[in-house]
């Protein structure tokens, strides 16, 4: 296995032991690659594969923006429960690219299905499957407008192809989650596993995401990974719950991409029986493990933020209904002047205030109580009695900050994930396309 050392050699890149990093497994059924199609002329890998031999259930949600990307028609357009590829390209997010993206993404489709038939009719069971265009699926991240640049990324799947491997550790999935990377500085991985009689579900995913966050499903391409035969319409049911707290409920700078991509892939190797739902327990224990490792991705990207050095959890409780709660966050979580006060560190909480007014909410002034960390900053209408300046200056000194909103109207909450403005923001997207 080779290591693309170029994924990591970026300028803004913040260093990250081995050790920070979870140790992600094997995922049987599955095969996977990476290389470089040298699209941003660096050599980096930038293009990546992940291949289901025996075909793999599956579920996706993507952006709710208007203007999309080409491949999410595209892929909408399958109709297929059951697929066998998934080829990711970065750099380029083929939006905005009229017919010549459209048709791009179909000659990558003929010219790919055709690579993967000759490798299964080369395979040692001497299989002649045929690996259809509608069998595969397409994702792609990068700058909106330009070029699409087909004809780099299709002399190059015979490679991709041909690098394809079955056997996975930690390093390898680094090297596939750090293909997909645009303005990340580092690769976002999570695992999760739970024992079911003598069976060990496995679960692993990786996700992309750093600048153009934001409900719903904010600009980032997340794929998760699991052994346990589930199918597909479950699977959907599962990933809309665990993506409701987890890649919708973070923000960075407010702006929703035309490419995000959520999915979860079944390779059907583990059986768990027949006809399962809800409410079977190995299902509920699943969800579990999916959502603690969608907000476990979700949370990664948050904290590599473009030029973020803080990360800030908003908590809206006993609001008048959950939907109310949730435009609260939000209004804080996307305010500017909010997140510039977190970056230089400052407590006003007079911008809290502001941005629970401005979310248009009901809010009753006299029982809205203000907390930032274990610090009540605001209650009855007024400053708190007991507001000390000098020890919330020393707790905003914290990498990880919490406001606690307690509106007092109901019983329902929300909990959402964002992360300071600093300089560096500015200059990673005035720099962006250069």
């Amino acid at each position: 296995m080779t290591i693309n050392i170029k994924n990591f050699l970026k300028d803004n890149s913040k260093l990250s032991k081995m050790g920070e990093f979870q140790s992600l497994k094997q995922i049987d059924g599955l095969e996977m690659s990476s290389i470089s199609a040298d699209l941003y002329g660096d050599g980096r890998d930038d293009l990546a594969l992940f291949y289901f031999s025996k075909g793999a259930n599956y579920a996706t949600l993507t952006t709710s923006s208007t203007v999309t990307s080409e491949f999410i028609p595209w892929n909408n357009n399958s109709h297929k429960k059951i697929i066998k590829g998934l080829l990711i390209n970065t750099k380029n997010a083929n939006t905005f690219t009229g017919k010549q993206g459209k048709e791009s993404i179909d000659i990558l489709a003929k010219n790919l299905s055709r690579i993967l038939t000759i490798k299964e009719s080369k395979s040692q069971k001497g299989t002649s499957e045929t690996v259809k265009i509608k069998d595969l699926i397409f994702a792609s991240t990068g700058v909106i407008g330009e070029e699409y640049p087909v004809e780099k990324i299709k002399d190059r799947l015979p490679e991709l192809v041909d690098k394809l491997r079955k056997e996975q550790n930690k390093m390898y999935w680094l090297k596939i989650a750090s293909a997909i990377m645009t303005t990340d500085t580092k690769p976002k991985v999570a695992y999760e596993e739970l024992i079911v009689g003598d069976e060990l579900i496995r679960i692993c995913g990786i996700a992309k995401g750093s600048g153009m966050i934001a409900p719903n499903l904010a600009t980032m391409l997340s794929f998760i990974f699991t052994n346990a035969d589930i199918n597909s319409n479950l699977l959907k049911t599962l990933l809309k719950r665990s993506v409701a707290n987890s890649f919708n409920a973070i923000t960075v700078d407010s702006d929703q991409s035309t490419n995000d991509m959520v999915s979860i892939f079944s390779t059907r190797t583990l059986k768990l029986g027949q006809n399962l739902t809800l409410n079977d327990k190995i299902i509920q224990k699943f969800e579990l493990a999916l959502k603690k490792l969608c907000l476990n991705l979700a949370k990664q990207v948050v904290v590599d933020g473009e030029g973020a050095k803080k990360f800030l959890t908003v908590n809206v409780i006993n609001a008048k209904s959950l939907g109310s709660a949730k435009k609260i966050a939000f209004s804080i979580a996307n305010s500017p002047l909010i997140k510039t006060a977190v970056a230089g560190e400052d407590p006003n909480w007079g911008r809290i205030v502001m941005g629970i007014g401005k979310s248009g909410e009901p809010v009753d002034v006299k029982k809205l109580k203000v907390k930032i960390g274990n610090f009540i900053v605001a209650e009855n209408g007024k400053i708190s009695d007991n507001y000390d300046e000098k020890k919330l200056k020393e707790y905003m000194q914290w990498d990880s900050i919490e406001f606690e909103i307690n509106l007092k109207l109901g019983n329902d909450a929300f909990k959402c994930y964002t992360c300071d403005f600093t300089h560096d923001y500015i200059d990673i997207n005035a720099d962006y396309r250069n």
